[in-house]
């Protein structure tokens, strides 16, 4: 065989074998690498070009490396399930670089991290202040994890006593200018649905680049022009000042008439739809 030949098997030999453990290992070997994980993907690589390039061994002998390191770090991981002490000793632990506000100098030298470092990484956390910062610790995997005071913590729902409903996942039903069938069932929605709502703002499908149903049934397009503008979705925001007006209007002939019945059965409708309004406030009142 020509050894260009025998290259070229080799390294699509190679490349199936690296993806198919690749998937196997999971997707933790490619996001933040552990010690180990480091360590693994080094060698790993490695042996993978020796099965490429080197002609003097048998190719099989490089491959049968990889799989054993491949079956050594599934044990690995494996054990770090079960062993917080094999966790500490295979990943190491997290340390504290900043505490109340405070830079632990002697914890910034034990990880031979510098103070630009430190601020660098504060910054990619949009905390451009180290006395902003309750907490902040470096992880095993490099990441630096902080905690803002919390006068410094953006304003949520949650801190002004607001219930938000879950947002439903949105739907993709239009992608390079064809309609997506399962997506669009998956919203309970039809083709005749999507058409409709392409004609109320003048669009044509194989005019679209992509388009989006939210869990609200609102249809959000992006064109192949740029140039072109789109209306904004709209339902939502006219279906909630229709039904602010009708509480107007209640409230309204509550005060018009003089039958004390009929007054009391307005103001009645009024306090009962408000409250309903209070309720549909985080659904419907989104632009």
């Amino acid at each position: 065989m020509p050894l260009w030949l025998e290259v070229v098997l080799r390294t699509l030999l190679v490349i199936i074998v690296l993806l198919f453990y690749t998937r196997l290992l999971g997707k933790k070997q490619i996001s933040q690498l552990t010690y180990f994980e480091y360590v693994t993907g080094i060698t790993i690589g490695n042996l993978a070009g020796y099965a490429t390039l080197e002609d003097s061994m048998h190719w099989m002998i490089p491959i049968l490396a990889i799989t054993v390191w491949v079956a050594v770090s599934l044990g690995v991981d494996y054990l770090l399930l079960k062993s917080k002490i094999i966790r500490n000793v295979v990943e190491g632990k997290g340390t504290v670089l900043i505490k109340d506000g405070k830079i632990l100098e002697d914890n910034l030298k034990k990880e031979r991290y510098s103070a630009d470092e430190l601020l660098y990484q504060l910054r990619q956390k949009n905390a451009f202040r180290a006395a902003d910062v309750e907490f902040a610790v470096l992880e095993s995997s490099g990441e630096l994890s902080v905690l803002l005071k919390p006068e410094h913590q953006p304003l949520t729902p949650a801190k002004l006593g607001l219930k938000v409903p879950n947002t439903p996942e949105p739907q993709t039903v239009i992608m390079d200018g064809k309609i997506m069938d399962e997506p669009l069932a998956t919203a309970g929605l039809s083709r005749a649905w999507l058409h409709t709502e392409l004609e109320k703002i003048g669009v044509a499908v194989e005019n679209v680049f992509l388009a989006q149903v939210d869990g609200y049934g609102q249809l959000y397009v992006d064109l192949y022009d740029d140039q072109l503008k789109v209306p904004a979705p709209s339902n939502l925001s006219l279906l909630w000042a229709v039904l602010k007006k009708c509480a107007a209007d209640l409230e309204l002939f509550a005060l018009s008439t003089q039958n004390d019945n009929a007054k009391q059965m307005y103001e009645q409708a009024a306090k009962t739809l408000n409250e309903h309004l209070e309720r549909l406030r985080p659904y419907l009142a989104r632009s």
